[in-house]
């Protein structure tokens, strides 16, 4: 009995001396390194109605610390931001005043780099003709994160406001996406297969630039005849509707006096019921 406790006390005393296991050490970041905060949304705010915003783009006006704008993009859709949100008006015009495209890459890097949510709202949808790979250049340049949120582009609000379709069996299986003009004035393009008959192409900017298409495509063989359409402030309250012909476009484009964002579609003309209800006050649809 002796031998037993004399065993227990030598088995107890060894466990009372076994040093207890030292707590995990907390990983810490080297001292120096500094990480970005800030992120950077690229979203498009759609033609200009707010009721086409995604949901995606309205949290994302919601949930900005500043919002770095268009110059086209409606007061409607401004009107959705946050309550804590800056805007801030970053507006380019073509042919006229505007922001230098660095100068607002280094806005938008500077805004971020406070640990910021920017907004980065371009009208329509951000990846057609909206200069977004340089200005996603000057992220990632900076290690500042980025995502992009789609909109709806103009051309889609057009064509549906004129009750047509971009595509159709029989006629085009192909469209194109031009721009009127770019940074060394008015673009170039391949006039001679837009010229051919059939062909649907949606000119964005190309109000301006109207009578220089006008004759490079008549150059190229067009029919004088092909349907163009330019709709001005589609999908918004003030939306007009011009029906013309290649031949007439400048004419026509003169008489009608049109001074907001326009989108020109060649190849296409209204169809009756869409025309006819263009013709009707906005305040009777409502």
């Amino acid at each position: 009995m002796l031998k037993l406790a004399g065993f227990l006390r030598m088995v107890l005393g060894g466990m009372a001396k076994r040093p207890a296991p030292s707590p995990a050490r907390a990983q810490t970041r080297p001292s120096g390194i500094r990480q970005n905060r800030g992120k950077v949304a690229f979203v498009g705010a759609g033609p200009g109605d707010p009721e086409l915003l995604t949901v995606k783009a309205r949290r994302a006006l919601e949930q900005a610390d500043v919002i770095i704008h268009d110059r086209l993009i409606s007061p409607e859709v401004l009107a959705l931001a946050g309550p804590r949100a800056s805007l801030v008006d970053a507006g380019k015009e073509g042919f006229g005043p505007s922001m230098k495209q660095e100068d607002i890459n280094d806005l938008i890097v500077a805004h971020a780099r406070t640990g910021a949510a920017v907004v980065r709202l371009k009208s329509g949808d951000p990846t057609v003709f909206g200069r977004l790979d340089e200005e996603i250049d000057a992220c990632d340049d900076a290690g500042i994160a980025w995502d992009i949120v789609p909109g709806i582009t103009a051309a889609s609000a057009a064509v549906a406001s004129i009750g047509e379709s971009l595509t159709k069996r029989g006629r085009n299986s192909s469209v194109r996406f031009l721009t009127g003009h770019d940074t060394k004035g008015f673009a170039d393009h391949d006039w001679r297969a837009l010229a051919s008959r059939g062909e649907v192409a949606a000119i964005y900017m190309g109000k301006k630039s109207a009578r220089f298409i006008q004759g490079r495509l008549l150059m190229h063989g067009a029919d004088p005849a092909t349907p163009v359409t330019v709709i001005e402030n589609a999908s918004r309250a003030d939306q007009k509707v011009l029906s013309s012909t290649l031949a007439t476009l400048p004419t026509d484009l003169a008489e009608a006096a049109m001074n907001g964002p326009a989108l020109t579609f060649y190849g296409l003309a209204p169809r009756a019921a869409a025309a006819v209800l263009n013709d009707i006050p906005q305040q009777e649809l409502a």
